[in-house]
C-alpha cells in the first residue's frame, strides 16, 4: 500500500528551518516569506500531530521529534541531490560515502583535497549524518561508522582504533593542570550512547578519583566537533576522541591535559555484501584503507 507523505514544499521548508535554525533564514533561502515558512511547518506539525520546533524570539530549536524527522529528511534530500547530480553528469563516476558529522569535519574533510587531485574523474559525495543508512538500497556506496564492529548484513573493515583523553588549549593548560576541582568541563551529546563508558565519570574513575572531585556543570554541545572547537578557543577541557584532534595536537592548538587515556571504540568501513562495488567505489575504498593505515 502506498504510504501518504506530507507535501514536498512543507518538508523543504522544515529541512531549511531545521538546518538554519531560523524561519527567516529558511525563507530567504527558499525565496518565500517567513510567514509562508511558518504556515508550511504548522501544517506539517498538524499533519503529524506533534510539535517539531520550540519557537523562541530570534530562533527556533528542534524538539526530539523534530530531530528524528530532520535526520530522515536531510538524508532523503541528500540522496535525491546525489542522484540528480549523477544524471546531469553521466560521464563521471560518483561515489557516495556516509559518515558521522564529527568524523567528516575533523578527520575526513582535511584529506579530501589529496583525493580530488589524485582522482579528478571521481565525484566523491560525503553524506554527513548520525542516522543509519541502508547500504543494500544502493543510494549510499560506503559508510564509516563508530562502534564495536558488529554490523550484520554488511562487509565491515576496521579502519581506525580510537582513544579518548581530556584535551585543553595551551593558553589555559598550566592553570588547568594545577587543580582538578577548578576544571571547566566541556561536554557533548552522544547521538547513540555507546556501551563503553566514555564520559567524565568514567575518566575520573580510571584516574583513581571520585567523579565528585570533578566540578559540576559546564558547557554542553550537540556535536563533538563543536566541543573540540570550544577547547581550542580556551573555553575549558574537553574529553574527546584523540583521532578527531590529531591535527590540533600536531599543530599545538591542543594538549592532553592529564592521564589516563581511555580505550574507546573503532571506526569501520562498511559496504554492501549484496552487490559488487563499482570500480570507482573500489578506488575510494582502497584510498580510505591506505590513509588510515589499514593497507600499505
Amino acid at each position: 500500500m502506498r504510504q501518504r507523505l506530507p507535501s514536498l514544499s512543507a518538508l523543504r521548508a522544515f529541512e531549511a528551518a531545521a538546518r538554519l535554525g531560523s524561519f527567516k533564514h529558511a525563507a530567504e533561502e527558499l525565496a518565500v516569506t517567513a510567514t509562508a515558512i511558518s504556515h508550511r511547518i504548522r501544517v506539517l506539525e498538524e499533519d503529524l500531530e506533534r510539535p517539531l520546533f520550540v519557537r523562541k524570539v530570534r530562533a527556533v530549536e528542534l524538539t526530539a521529534d523534530g530531530r528524528i524527522l530532520q535526520a530522515a529528511v536531510s538524508s532523503g534530500f541528500h540522496t535525491m541531490a546525489a542522484a540528480i547530480a549523477q544524471l546531469r553528469q553521466p560521464g563521471r563516476a560518483t561515489v557516495t560515502l556516509s559518515t558521522t558529522p564529527a568524523f567528516a569535519a575533523k578527520w575526513l574533510v582535511p584529506k579530501l583535497g589529496a583525493f580530488q587531485a589524485a582522482q579528478p574523474d571521481i565525484d566523491l559525495h560525503v553524506h554527513a549524518s548520525n542516522a543509519p543508512v541502508d547500504l543494500k538500497a544502493g543510494t549510499v556506496d560506503l559508510a564509516i561508522r563508530y562502534g564495536e564492529g558488529h554490523y550484520p548484513g554488511v562487509t565491515a573493515t576496521l579502519l581506525l582504533e580510537d582513544q579518548f583523553a581530556p584535551v585543553v588549549s595551551p593558553t589555559i593548560a598550566p592553570m588547568a593542570r594545577r587543580d582538578l576541582s577548578q576544571w571547566s568541563l566541556i561536554h557533548f551529546d552522544w547521538h547513540r550512547p555507546p556501551r563503553v563508558a566514555l564520559g567524565w565519570d568514567a575518566w575520573a574513575r580510571a584516574a583513581g578519583r571520585q567523579p565528585s572531585e570533578l566540578p559540576g556543570g559546564g558547557v554542553r554541545y550537540s556535536e563533538e566537533s563543536h566541543a573540540i572547537q570550544a577547547a581550542v578557543a580556551g573555553q575549558g577541557i574537553a574529553l574527546v576522541s584523540l583521532l578527531l584532534v590529531e591535527e590540533e595536537l600536531r599543530l599545538g592548538l591542543l594538549q592532553v591535559a592529564a592521564e589516563p587515556v581511555l580505550p574507546a571504540l573503532s571506526y569501520h568501513l562498511l559496504k554492501s555484501s549484496h552487490h559488487p562495488p563499482s570500480e570507482a567505489v573500489s578506488v575510494v575504498e582502497s584510498w580510505l584503507k591506505r590513509i588510515s593505515g589499514t593497507t600499505a
